[in-house]
């Protein structure tokens, strides 16, 4: 019932109307610099990039009748509830994928997920000076994950102190990166994965929190109970050098 990838984005945005800003600065790749003949030392202008999504209105609506209630087990319009809830963290989810999948880096062929590729995915944000400062995840599908859990660099404790095979983890810190078993990647269970390595500060995702709601009601004429979910939600690719696709061919681990 919640985002899997929202503490994984850049959230920090100025919201106008349906329109939510989110501001890259860098030095623009500037070098130290002595003083000038002059005695002075030469000034120079940050790089200031701003970076605008268009906030959409997103929704999920579900009614039960009242003898459907009445039929059913459990609380069902906490049950309702909750779904609706869960229907928009994926969304929520969906979106942030989408526009990680923009990113014009990939690791060429598709290969299964091995010690290697992972690697690859690394260096080639490591070539782009995307800083190793724990904040860089990566999305994989259950097929990646069913290969890393072969690979003796992860699931030994002769390198890790974790024990894979007894916790079963789904999200979890490996090579100094925040890896997450995805079940919405593109093109899972086949030989054309989309399994995402990326920085916090690649991506952006905007929700006009203020604006969220969870409304539950009923009505008596009709006598059927409801409960809605509205947020209002964007996501934006901030820097390219920041995300890769690492190709993945999970069709080895797909239902026969």
């Amino acid at each position: 019932h919640v985002s899997l990838l929202r503490d994984t984005v850049t959230t920090e945005a100025v919201i106008k109307g349906n329109q939510a800003v989110f501001l890259v600065v860098d030095s623009g790749g500037a070098s130290a610099v002595t003083r000038g003949v002059n005695g002075l030392i030469p000034a120079r202008a940050d790089v200031n990039s701003q970076n605008t999504c268009t906030l959409t209105e997103w929704h999920d609506l579900v009614r039960r009748t009242g003898f459907n209630l009445y039929a059913s087990q459990g609380d069902g319009r906490r049950i309702m509830q909750e779904t609706t809830m869960g229907v928009l963290n994926r969304k929520v989810d969906t979106d942030i994928i989408a526009q990680l999948e923009t990113g014009t880096q990939d690791t060429g062929t598709a290969a299964t997920m091995s010690l290697s590729l992972a690697m690859y995915g690394l260096a080639i944000l490591g070539n782009n000076s995307v800083p190793m400062d724990g904040n860089i995840s990566a999305l994989i599908t259950p097929g990646a994950y069913a290969y890393l859990m072969q690979t003796k660099e992860f699931a030994s404790v002769d390198y890790v102190n974790n024990k894979p095979f007894e916790s079963g983890m789904t999200m979890f810190r490996w090579a100094g990166v925040n890896w997450i078993v995805h079940p919405n990647l593109t093109g899972k269970g086949t030989n054309a994965e989309k399994c995402i390595m990326y920085h916090k500060s690649a991506i952006g995702h905007a929700c006009d929190m203020t604006s969220i709601a969870t409304a539950v009601g009923y009505d008596e004429e009709q006598d059927y109970s409801f409960a809605r979910a509205t947020a209002y939600m964007g996501s934006k690719l901030l820097q390219n050098t920041g995300v890769v696709i690492i190709n993945h061919d999970g069709s080895a681990f797909a239902a026969q």
